[in-house]
């Protein structure tokens, strides 16, 4: 059931007053009769009456502005409450915050702002950026809130600020404040602090740039050292091939149409010298092999490395090999492409072959293997032999240029084979290893990318990482 409004005390009184009047103008009409005297006359009651109204009145509209005064002050106190915890909230903030009416004059700022211009509040209120800073800064400071003012919506900018320690740059947004017709009043702004970042990106930009003038210095110390090394390569090729090539011819000769006349001990003079300038020129090869290996510009493309196997081995039979391709059990996994430089990877696969063809001819039954394997993910291919093997614990020294694991005498080579592996394969942005025992044969893994980016890698010449071995199983 809805409760009745209740009925105000001073309509009520007003009731009575009514009430009472009409009693009496009857009372009157009736006692004397009508005239114009008795017409006139207000009866004391009606004005005892009227004037308790007037006074219920005043009392009634005097409790209502009370109340409405008491009202106003209360929501006073709230807005002051709630306007002190925003300054405190502003306050303890690391961004500068500030607030200007339209006409520039400051209306409010926050701490940081006093800590960082040296001012309080009280004095900065009235005043204009014109009075605080140089013309030029505050003249930016004003198109930046007349922009903001314009926009009707937040906007951020970038802002200079003088400092003890010199200009600092801020990310400032400026949004404006709107009255309650919905008209802009006041523009306020929130500042963050970027030098310490803006100074780091310039002490970046500074390294980058030195880096890079080092590194325009460091190509152009390369080029220049390329173009002696393809000098050394020409002088290599021609000038140290002529002069090899004699002795060997003149060696030749002398065993040919002078046997007769050579004692024993002669002949083997003679023989030795035929050995060693066909050393001499297989380690000319192998130089420029490992030149043509760091230097070479690639041509990636699709290819089989299957059948380059096949070729290699074809073409090693007939070069003389330690022993006749019929004694060598060959095993060449069909279908193994990847996508390289055909001309280098038959320079690794020649390599390899070889390497393993000549470590496993002291074998009775000597083996050779190409295929491919997964290890840890990735996808690699592998030259293994059953031969002589090696220790370990030296596999790093394998692709240095010019180390070996074995003599001469009993295993002839030049030292640079492998040295010439490991540049290519690094080139093309792969790895290489080895995986042996002294007596167990070894095994050689490379990998190629699945995806390459068509970059050149840079390639040192010892290649560390690329050389350096892992764990794997062995077919």
């Amino acid at each position: 059931m809805r409760e009745r409004p209740a009925v105000p005390a001073w309509v009520l009184l007003a009731a009575v007053v009514v009430t009472l009047c009409a009693v009496d103008l009857a009372w009157t009409a009736v006692d004397s009769g009508p005239s114009s005297a008795s017409l006139t006359r207000v009866p004391p009651v009606i004005e005892v009456c009227l004037l308790a109204l007037a006074v219920a009145v005043a009392q009634a509209v005097g409790v209502r502005w009370r109340r409405r005064a008491e009202a106003a002050a209360a929501a006073a106190a709230v807005a002051e409450v709630e306007a002190d915890r925003l300054l405190k909230a502003i306050d303890s903030t690391s961004a500068v915050i500030y607030m200007r009416d339209k006409d520039g004059r400051y209306l409010l700022v926050n701490r940081q702002y006093e800590q960082l211009f040296d001012v309080r509040r009280a004095d900065i209120i009235g005043l204009t950026d014109h009075d605080l800073f140089p013309k030029e800064m505050a003249d930016d400071f004003r198109a930046n809130d007349l922009k903001a003012l314009a926009h009707g919506a937040p906007l951020q900018m970038e802002e200079i600020a003088p400092h003890p320690d010199g200009p600092h740059t801020y990310i400032t947004v400026k949004y404006p404040i709107t009255d309650l017709a919905g008209q802009a009043s006041a523009i306020c702004g929130i500042s963050t602090d970027i030098t310490a970042l803006k100074r780091a990106e310039e002490r970046e930009r500074r390294l980058n740039t030195e880096l890079e003038a080092r590194v325009r210095s460091r190509t152009a110390e390369l080029e220049a050292s390329t173009r002696e090394l393809d000098a050394f390569a020409y002088s290599v090729s021609h000038d140290l091939r002529a002069p090899l090539r004699a002795v060997a011819g003149f060696s030749e000769v002398l065993l040919e149409e002078y046997m007769d006349q050579l004692d024993k001990p002669g002949k083997d003079y003679l023989r030795r010298v035929v050995a060693a300038t066909e050393r001499m020129g297989q380690l000319i090869d192998d130089l420029l092999n490992l030149s043509r290996a760091s230097r070479a510009e690639l041509t990636r493309q699709p290819v089989e490395l299957s059948a380059i196997a096949r070729r290699v081995i074809a073409d090693l039979a007939l070069t003389g090999p330690p022993r006749p391709l019929s004694e060598l059990d060959v095993t060449i996994e069909e279908d193994l492409r990847a996508v390289c430089d055909p001309a280098l990877l038959e320079l690794v696969l020649r390599n390899l072959v070889s390497n393993a063809w000549k470590f496993s001819a002291k074998r009775d039954k000597p083996r050779l293997h190409f295929g491919s394997v997964q290890q840890d993910g990735t996808h690699a291919y592998f030259v293994a032999d059953n031969g002589a093997g090696f220790d370990p614990r030296y596999a790093e020294k394998l692709f240095v240029p010019f180390q070996r694991l074995h003599t001469v005498e009993d295993f002839p080579g030049s030292g640079i084979g492998l040295a010439i592996v490991a540049r290519i394969i690094a080139r093309h942005g792969g790895r290489v290893w080895a995986q042996s025992s002294p007596g167990n044969g070894a095994v050689f893994y490379f990998t190629l990318p699945e995806h390459p980016d068509h970059s050149d890698h840079a390639d040192d010449a010892d290649h560390a990482e690329a050389a350096a071995p892992e764990e794997g199983t062995a077919p």
